[in-house]
């Protein structure tokens, strides 16, 4: 299908730089050029990058690593000038609810001294980073923003925290998210309401709320967020920051707060959320592969995204499916242009949508509430809960299906991944909106907000988010980018083309 010149005009994507780069994006991309690789990810993401808050905190995290490397800036500096941020913007926020800065203060002095040493340093040594608070930490209360754990102090590191501390990473502290990850807007009994950064009335997301509305204003380079059923893509969305939840079973889950769980276990992805497309992959590699502890976890190596060749691309794409998304107008007018820019850079564009979505999402409701919550109660127990916050709540209903009816969802589930994965073998790519409409106000009427995420967690597909355009309201928008299994290097290829022609992430008032 064709792509209008009408509907590339209509979309709400920002102006200036970033809409100006067409020719760039032409020349880094067209032609089938490989784009982007890992190692060097030079041009249009950094050169759009606003210096709102201050050109230190708004530099990607492969920009500060290397900074810091080359001796231009000392993790000190890094530090303090992302602790200055946090003052500044959090009291109105709310997205960091556990800060450790005395502690890094003092490992920044220490990546300092290793470097004027000469000493070994790993591929983020010396850069800040914050967690989401589901996330344990060794030394550092981790609530799971439960009442339960308020005040836990864990004693190991989760498997990601050791991974990224290894790399040379500093933690500035934990961010906020609804109790056990479970909601789609970000408010507990521990710390309270997280706002939106570019309009404190609106929500940031859930249940990486913290995660997105931090990384958004500047004050901090990047977070790992958890994806069950949308929790790192819909956040990314509403606060117009990029992030990924990985092909499923690539990253352990070891030392979150909902690790294995049966079932379910499957569907609860972490993965990274950054300003920049370059600091996903960057992080990716660091956390991805087994730990012997994840079970489910396997090694599949992570191709290099300068590989990619767009030109050889086939490209999926849509804005509805059977009628069930109801997208707003400008949803639907944002990815039609981004699509309209992309003919010619890719091998075909067809607008097509995995079959079987609502069926899906039916059949995973289904599953998910056949114990009657038996598995929020049992997860409470474990962390001492006895109160739970009302979203969580509302979830045990003590309802439960007969182990028949049980299973049959489970053999339901591998039909519709198995016919989604059919249809896949004639795409490599798939485009489409995050949600129906950009962030709405605390306390107003939530729509359904799973509707163009969750599937993506059931056939377990590596789907990405990167800005690309402005609702009329002037909040963010996203664009997602799903790949085949295990492909998430073009994933990050499309999303760093997109973010190269729409200018990605843009400073928010605060």
């Amino acid at each position: 299908m064709t792509i209008t010149e009408q509907d590339s005009q209509e979309v709400g994507t920002e102006t200036g730089a970033g809409v100006s780069c067409r020719r760039e994006f032409l020349a880094r991309v067209g032609g089938g050029m490989a784009v982007m690789a890992a190692a060097s990810w030079g041009g249009a993401s950094r050169a759009t990058a606003a210096a709102a808050p201050g050109d230190l905190v708004s530099q990607s995290a492969v920009k500060i690593a290397e900074m810091i490397r080359a001796g231009k800036v000392s993790s000190t500096e890094v530090v303090e000038a992302y602790i200055r941020r946090i003052e500044s913007v959090n009291p109105s926020l709310n997205a960091l609810v556990m800060p450790c800065f005395d502690r890094a203060r003092s490992e920044a002095r220490a990546a300092d001294e290793l470097r004027a040493k000469g000493g070994k340093l790993g591929v983020l040594h010396g850069v800040p980073m914050t967690l989401k608070d589901s996330i344990d930490t060794a030394g550092v209360v981790s609530t799971g923003c439960t009442l339960g754990r308020k005040g836990f102090v864990p004693a190991e590191d989760a498997t990601v925290t050791a991974r990224l501390r290894a790399a040379g990473a500093i933690l500035l502290g934990k961010t906020n998210t609804p109790e056990f990850t479970m909601g789609s807007f970000t408010d507990n009994l521990v710390y309270g309401r997280t706002n939106n950064p570019y309009d404190t009335a609106r929500i940031p997301g859930g249940s990486s709320g913290g995660s997105g509305a931090l990384v958004a204003a500047a004050g901090t380079p990047f977070d790992i967020g958890s994806d069950t059923g949308g929790s790192i893509r819909s956040p990314c969305h509403f606060n117009g920051v990029a992030g990924i939840k990985p092909t499923n079973c690539r990253v352990p889950r070891t030392g979150h707060i909902v690790d294995l769980h049966g079932i379910f276990n499957t569907r609860t992805q972490l993965g990274p959320i950054a300003r920049r497309v370059e600091d996903l992959d960057l992080v990716l590699r660091v956390i991805q592969g087994t730990d012997m502890i994840d079970s489910h976890v396997v090694d599949v190596p992570l191709g290099p995204v300068g590989a990619v060749k767009l030109k050889e691309l086939r490209v999926a794409f849509y804005t509805d499916s059977e009628g069930y998304h109801q997208p707003r107008p400008e949803t639907v007018a944002m990815v039609r242009g981004i699509l309209h820019r992309m003919e010619g850079e890719v091998a075909s564009i067809e607008e097509s949508a995995p079959p079987a979505i609502a069926e899906g999402l039916a059949i995973m409701q289904k599953s998910r509430s056949a114990g009657g919550g038996s598995h929020i109660t049992r997860t409470a127990q474990k962390a001492g809960t006895e109160k739970l916050f009302h979203m969580v709540q509302s979830r045990v209903n003590g309802k439960t299906l007969k182990a028949g009816e049980f299973t049959f969802l489970l053999e339901e589930e591998d039909r519709i991944r198995k016919q989604q994965l059919g249809w896949l073998k004639k795409y490599d790519v798939v485009i489409c909106p995050v949600h129906a409409y950009s962030a709405p106000f605390h306390d107003a009427p939530n729509p359904s907000t799973a509707s163009y995420r969750t599937i993506y967690n059931l056939n377990g597909w590596p789907a990405g988010v990167v800005r690309a355009g402005t609702s009329p309201e002037g909040m963010p928008m996203g664009i997602q980018v799903i790949g085949r299994p295990w492909r998430e290097d073009v994933v990050y290829a499309v999303m760093g083309a997109i973010e190269a022609m729409t200018g990605g992430w843009q400073p928010p008032a605060v």
